[in-house]
């Protein structure tokens, strides 16, 4: 049976430790899981193995996400390397000033201190969530799905294994092997020691976790991402990034879900580019306008709107002007990414402007909606609420600010 009271005590004395590392034995440290990650791959390959041999092959998607390669395994190591790279966010001072009364006065990033996550079926989620929480000087605690075991206690174990050789704890990083809901539940309460916790998974696991975590939660939310035909597009380059968007890897939240078109293109670029996406093997659902242009077309229903389908499926609505797109996207989207395709800059300001969501793009795919793509090295996930972070969550946003006063003996009247 885990004592979750036991490892929280842990992770707080933990944190106190990696809040004191200087940059130079973090980065080494992490050099050293990321050699060990390729070293060790053929035990974590075997390990995958097992999660794959229990996994349902009907879930194609879902077992996109379980499948470990070397491949996958070599990117892992590099995402390590890369995080060891960046610039470590503890200690910087974001600014210093002096007050008429003469106090000096300045705010310094910190560790937030222990970050627990929950998660599915990405066993690279380990390894990020590891990375990036030790650099940022804070100490963590894991807990993947069932579908994973296997493949994350592997993970788990080289990492430790590592910090050890490099003459770290081992409880750095520590992982809740009882995936049961009831250990999940109990996991939620330890507040008295966990400082904030992320879910990372389907809208099932994070509603849950908003709803029933004691401790504070950034939720990373799902990805119902649309795009937005502007009468004024360039076709040419719609097609691309609606292709790109949607077929690229359809299992990421980050994939395009719905398509909305101006009304003005229902007869020219509507039936072609349903063509083109069926072409593609996307099955398409689409409202009474869709359905009579492109035939192979059905009908769409109220929560099609909402959901997230993370496979070759797609929402299509034909919509009559940008600010009823905006008013579309701002009801049924999820906050995650957005795009209009337009060539008016007007249009493009109105849309970026009005449209409530962590990313919001102009003639882009939404599949750069990461933090290696945004330039901030591995992510620990990506954040949909408005509080301490929002968007791809990178070093910084795993950390948290102090305030730091300089007096010579002043006293408040």
């Amino acid at each position: 049976m885990i004592n979750l009271e036991k490892m929280g005590q842990k992770a707080k004395e933990m944190s106190k430790y990696t809040a004191a590392l200087g940059t130079q034995a973090k980065n080494h440290a992490l050099t050293a899981c990321a050699d060990a990650l390729i070293t060790r791959a053929d035990y974590i390959l075997a390990e995958n193995k097992k999660d794959m041999d229990n996994a349902d092959p009907a879930r194609a998607s879902f077992n996109d996400r379980l499948l470990l390669t070397p491949a996958r395994i070599a990117g892992m190591a590099e995402g390590l390397r890369k995080v060891a790279r960046l610039d470590d966010p503890v200690n910087e001072v974001l600014y210093m000033k002096t007050l008429p009364n003469g106090l000096q006065i300045g705010e310094r990033k910190v560790p937030l201190g222990v970050i627990g996550m929950i998660y599915e079926a990405r066993p690279n989620v380990t390894a990020d969530a590891f990375g990036l929480c030790f650099k940022a000087g804070n100490s963590c605690i894991l807990r993947g799905g069932s579908e994973a075991i296997a493949s994350n206690t592997a993970l788990v174990n080289v990492v430790q294994d590592a910090l050890e050789e490099a003459s770290h704890p081992r409880e750095i990083v520590q992982f809740i092997s009882d995936t049961s809901r009831d250990v999940a539940k109990a996991f939620m309460g330890l507040n008295k020691y966990v400082d904030v916790l992320i879910p990372r998974g389907s809208a099932s696991l994070i509603n849950s976790t908003v709803e029933n975590s004691k401790i504070p939660v950034i939720e990373t939310g799902i990805g119902n991402c649309h795009i937005f035909v502007d009468e004024s597009a360039d076709l040419d380059k719609a097609v691309k990034i609606i292709i790109n968007a949607k077929t690229q890897r359809t299992s990421v939240c980050n994939a395009c879900e719905k398509l909305l078109i101006h009304k003005a293109l229902a007869d020219s670029f509507l039936p072609d580019i349903c063509g083109i996406l069926n072409d593609n093997g996307v099955k398409i659902y689409g409202d009474d306008k869709v359905c009579k242009a492109f035939p192979k077309a059905l009908a769409a229903t109220e929560d099609d709107w909402y959901e997230e389908y993370l496979d070759l499926i797609i929402g299509i609505k034909v919509v009559d002007s940008l600010e009823d797109a905006i008013n579309h996207i701002n009801h049924y989207s999820s906050g995650h990414s957005d795009v209009i395709l337009t060539e008016s800059y007007s249009a493009a300001n109105r849309f970026t402007a009005d449209i409530d969501s962590a990313a919001v793009y102009v003639n882009a795919s939404t599949r750069f909606t990461d933090g290696e793509e945004f330039g901030l090295g591995a992510e620990i996930g990506i954040s949909t609420g408005k509080l301490h972070a929002r968007g791809p969550m990178g070093l910084k946003a795993l950390t948290s600010a102090k305030f730091v006063i300089f007096g010579t003996g002043q006293i408040r009247p």
